[in-house]
């Protein structure tokens, strides 16, 4: 039996089928006294422009002063919050959809097929071993949630050894991007190093079964997790050596934010690749057989990227989008590994590209109009076959050894949860290898694309989602998502909370805004620097279209983000704040002046650029810099931030500014909350349970924000 959303809006009552009832039961005209923020006398100058930044203090995470604001904070928006009528039974929804058995595309490495799985509830998922003939039990293999005892610890990547005998994999802490790295031995499970080695944003690459490269900053004696992270440096570990080897970035030419590598499946050739940006990189080449042999520069312009793919009988195979937007794959031989020596292997087309590679086959995933489309080939580029999808929506996977025979992938949208299939690489048969076990109904749901107009003219895409008795009456509460940055792609995903929020009788919409790589580097470029303002005006034109088109009002539309994300919706509230009832800013990028002096935020200049490139970025930076536009006498929307006091990447000091500033000129009656979570990061590893709590408060925030309340 469907249970009933009620709003009272004067003496009418309006109904959506769904999953709860609410009627309208909080306090209007609810004057907020917010704790008290200290204002600050600093005074920055830039260029011939003096800013004020009166909360500068609060970017000192390790203050009393701070720690005291961050407790008050958390006291008020709990006393706000807790009042939230029907809290519990969101909660019991999301937990209803959360509770269900879910697997990761598996693997084969050695003997054994290799997933993750989560029961349902478990606060990190867990990596299970199957024999490959699978007639026995998986069984567990690593279990991350007993690193620690409250779920806080999570897996943060992990690498086989070539042949199988060892595992290196990272742990992070409280979910911080500094991680350690253990080794243990597949045969026993026994872990072969005590301590771990400390490392960040590093991938880990084996050489043979003796030793592996992984990455780190040099880590300072301070504990703030704003500290700047500037140069990147590559080492190599021998198993059972004493001190690690420093093999890359200790010269100019090598100086790099980030640097990550691979090896050659042979364990010939050693890939270092290097940028300042988050945007391209530079790619060296080392032979490890001629161990007198230095590093051949192959790619020294990071205008674009570039990364290996496998080698085969003499030929290294790269994808780049060096001289094709969309992206290609291209061979070279080694010793002329520059790109005048490049021949195309795969061409680019119209559709934004990526590629992996399983058995001797390519596996290229295209993106056309936000949907997966995956074609094959062999090694000399020669077209085998279309992948046959379930249906519109995303796929992962296609990522399995040169010498294998199977592959894997996953198919989801937003209203079929993720089933994986089994390809037979000889055969091309593909089969059922695990349904899904979701309790939620898409059948029952509309998943409808459409394209609008933004304020250039430019067509975007938007994908909406709702139940198919839900009637366009401009009152359907409704969630706008959106990203807009840093080349990603929105594509539709299953998402248990996206199916608890349908089923709670609401629309969710996501906007696929200039920015991402939906429509690859043009699409990427036209929401950078300079052109930011196009993601804005792309999201602003998402809200006039659902608001045009009926599928609900400003006094129903909340819209949410998080980190990029996170600033997209923090602009446009600030920009257009009449056109939305609640806002969502979930880890955002909130300083825009000073953004590039945290941790390494100076490594995201390419999507943003920095105040201290030329007066021209200065302004324009400063002209929608959420901390810098806050401004008196307007009624902004209902506003609940979220952030963690371990988020070393996007700092919590962005949000703590933010919300000082929007509770200093608070005139009105909408509330501005900032809910910090405590022993949280940037949200990869954060536990299920803590996910599960701050979900149930935003979902009932918004409900209540729109005159809606739980009974």
């Amino acid at each position: 039996m469907m249970l009933k959303i009620v709003a009272i809006f004067e003496s009418m009552a309006l109904y959506f089928g769904c999953t709860g009832k609410y009627m309208y039961k909080t306090k209007k005209n609810q004057q907020f006294k917010y704790p008290k923020a200290h204002v600050g006398d600093q005074i920055d100058q830039y260029f011939s422009t003096e800013v004020a930044d009166p909360y500068r203090w609060l970017e000192d995470d390790c203050s009393q002063q701070t720690g005291n604001w961050v407790k008050e904070q958390n006291q008020f928006t709990k006393s706000v919050l807790g009042q939230l009528s029907g809290r519990e039974v969101i909660k019991s929804q999301l937990k209803k959809h959360q509770d269900f058995e879910r697997l990761e595309v598996p693997f084969i490495k050695g003997k054994y097929i290799w997933f993750f799985k989560n029961s349902g509830l478990q606060n990190q998922s867990v990596l299970y071993r199957q024999s490959l003939d699978q007639t026995e039990e998986a069984e567990v293999f690593l279990d991350p949630n007993l690193f620690n005892s409250n779920g806080t610890a999570s897996l943060a990547g992990y690498q086989f050894s070539v042949t199988g005998k060892y595992l290196a994999y990272q742990v992070s802490e409280n979910g911080s991007d500094w991680n350690r790295i253990y080794v243990v031995e597949v045969a026993s499970g026994e872990r072969i190093n005590s301590t771990g080695i400390e490392s960040k944003f590093s991938d880990l690459a084996w050489v043979g079964d003796k030793g592996f490269y992984y990455s780190r900053y040099d880590r300072g004696c301070n504990d703030s997790f704003s500290v700047k992270n500037d140069q990147h440096k590559l080492y190599y570990h021998l198993l059972g050596g004493r001190e690690d080897t420093l093999v890359f970035g200790n010269t100019d030419e090598q100086e790099s934010r980030y640097v990550s590598a691979e090896v050659s499946e042979d364990g010939r050739y050693l890939f270092a690749y290097s940028c300042k940006t988050t945007s391209g990189n530079r790619l060296f080449i080392k032979d490890l057989s001629q161990p007198d042999h230095g590093w051949v520069a192959a790619v020294t312009d990071e205008g674009s990227s570039v990364w290996y793919l496998v080698s085969d009988q003499g030929w290294i195979y790269f994808y780049t989008n060096l001289d094709a937007v969309n992206g290609k794959v291209v061979r070279c031989r080694a010793d002329k590994s520059q790109p005048e020596y490049w021949e195309t292997v795969i061409a680019e087309t119209d559709h934004a590209m990526d590629c992996n590679i399983s058995g001797k086959y390519f596996f290229a995933h295209y993106v056309v109009d936000v949907c997966s489309r995956v074609k094959q080939y062999d090694f000399s580029g020669n077209y085998i076959q279309d992948i046959a999808l379930p249906g519109l929506g995303s796929v992962e996977g296609f990522a399995a050894e040169k010498n294998q025979k199977k592959t894997f992938f996953g198919f989801s949208n937003y209203t079929t949860a993720k089933e994986i299939y089994c390809l037979d690489l000889d055969t091309q048969e593909i089969e059922l290898f695990k349904s899904s076990s979701s309790p939620f109904k898409g059948t029952d749901y509309l998943s409808e694309q459409v394209f609008y107009p933004s304020k250039d003219g430019t067509c975007i895409p938007m994908t909406i989602v709702r139940h198919k008795k839900t009637q366009l009456t401009k009152k359907n509460p409704t969630i706008l998502y959106g990203y807009g940055g840093f080349q990603a792609s929105l594509l539709p995903e299953f998402d248990p909370n996206i199916a608890a929020w349908l089923e709670l009788g609401g629309i969710y919409a996501v906007a696929n805004l200039r920015g991402g790589s939906e429509y690859g580097k043009a699409w990427h470029d036209a929401g950078c620097r300079l052109n930011k303002q196009n993601v804005f005006d792309d999201f602003i034109a998402a809200a006039e279209f659902l608001i045009d088109k009926q599928y609900t009002n400003s006094d129903f539309l909340a819209i949410n983000g998080a980190s990029n994300g996170g600033l997209l919706v923090a602009a446009v509230m600030l920009q257009r704040p009449e056109l939305f009832k609640v806002v969502v800013p979930e880890v955002g990028v909130l300083d825009m002046l000073r953004y590039h002096t945290f941790t390494a935020g100076a490594g995201w200049s390419y999507d943003y650029g920095t105040a201290e490139d030329s007066q021209e970025m200065f302004e324009y930076l400063k002209a929608y810099s959420p901390v810098h536009n806050v401004i008196s006498d307007v009624n902004y929307p209902a506003t609940l931030i979220l952030t963690s006091d371990h988020d070393d990447r996007v700092v919590p000091a962005h949000s703590f500014k933010f919300s000082a500033a929007l509770q200093a000129h608070s005139n009105g009656t909408n509330p501005q909350l900032i809910r910090i979570e405590t022993d949280a990061g940037h949200g990869a590893g954060t536990p299920t349970s803590k996910r599960l709590e701050a979900k149930a408060d935003v979902y009932g925030f918004i409900l209540q924000q729109m005159d809606f309340s739980l009974l």
